[in-house]
């Protein structure tokens, strides 16, 4: 396994400390990618605190079975300016015109690749489900398409010899495993009640209840959550240098930075 293999290894497995959280989102959740900064910089600070998986929600499952009355989107044409809000409000760089030129039919394809990705280990599914979603968010690449979901596959693996196998995942994609891995997250889902994404549970390890964050939140309000199930828990590292978190994650956008190195948005939001 390479240097970077490793490192991006101890992130999820290092990740087995007081608090579990199950985070409910889909590849096609531009609420979920806004969230990012937050969610990652929880990660890093509170390193070794947290543990968590990923559940996939099926946010689309196609146009004609989809309908979102709270935000008026009902066809692929609505949704972009629905993307274009959450980068308005969140900052984080977004392509909403992959609505308007090529748009994906459902995210059921992308949130089985991510299933399929995650029979290698969760280490792999981690950073598909990161790279999946930078090839529609960030290059506006329609994300139901399996030529799409094989190439970023593709891709990873050429970045991470050892850590992902695109051969492993391209019959795992073809295979029975992967849809019934999605369809478990899917009751998980309907058990739970949500409707909405991001969703995140916390609750201490060993114990029934927890809290529910429901929707895009500030930084702020993760750690009151998280802090709310384990009181006392303080985080175990910081950083001031933006060299230094872009290698912790591999790639970083610049939003994802300014939230780490804690700077005004005004800081932040540089012309795309």
């Amino acid at each position: 396994m390479t240097e970077k293999g490793n490192k991006l290894k101890n992130i999820v497995e290092q990740e087995a400390g007081s608090v579990e959280v199950e985070y409910f989102t889909d590849p096609l959740c531009c609420w979920s990618w806004a969230m990012e900064p937050q969610w990652r910089r929880l990660r890093f600070e509170y390193k070794g605190r947290i543990k968590w998986r990923y559940r996939m929600g099926g946010l689309i499952p196609n146009w004609e079975n989809f309908n979102d009355p709270m935000n008026s989107v009902a066809r692929p044409l609505q949704m972009g300016p629905l993307w274009m809000e959450a980068k308005h409000v969140s900052g984080m760089p977004i392509q909403d015109r992959v609505w308007y030129e090529n748009p994906p039919a459902s995210s059921y394809p992308a949130c089985i690749a991510v299933k399929a990705a995650e029979q290698q280990s969760p280490i792999a599914a981690e950073n598909y489900l990161r790279r999946v979603r930078e090839a529609v968010m960030l290059h506006g690449q329609n994300i139901a398409e399996r030529d799409v979901l094989l190439q970023t596959g593709i891709k990873l693996a050429e970045a991470l010899p050892g850590v992902f196998d695109a051969e492993a995942f391209r019959e795992a994609l073809g295979g029975e495993e992967a849809h019934k891995a999605f369809k478990k997250d899917l009751v998980q889902v309907r058990l739970h009640g949500i409707s909405r994404f991001p969703t995140l549970t916390m609750r201490q390890e060993g114990e029934e209840k927890g809290v529910m964050i429901v929707g895009y939140r500030p930084y702020e309000a993760l750690e009151q959550a998280l802090l709310q199930v384990a009181p006392g828990l303080e985080p175990i590292q910081h950083t001031t240098d933006e060299i230094e978190y872009r290698r912790y994650w591999g790639s970083a956008t610049e939003r994802e930075v300014s939230e780490a190195l804690r700077q005004e948005r005004a800081e932040s939001r540089k012309p795309e």
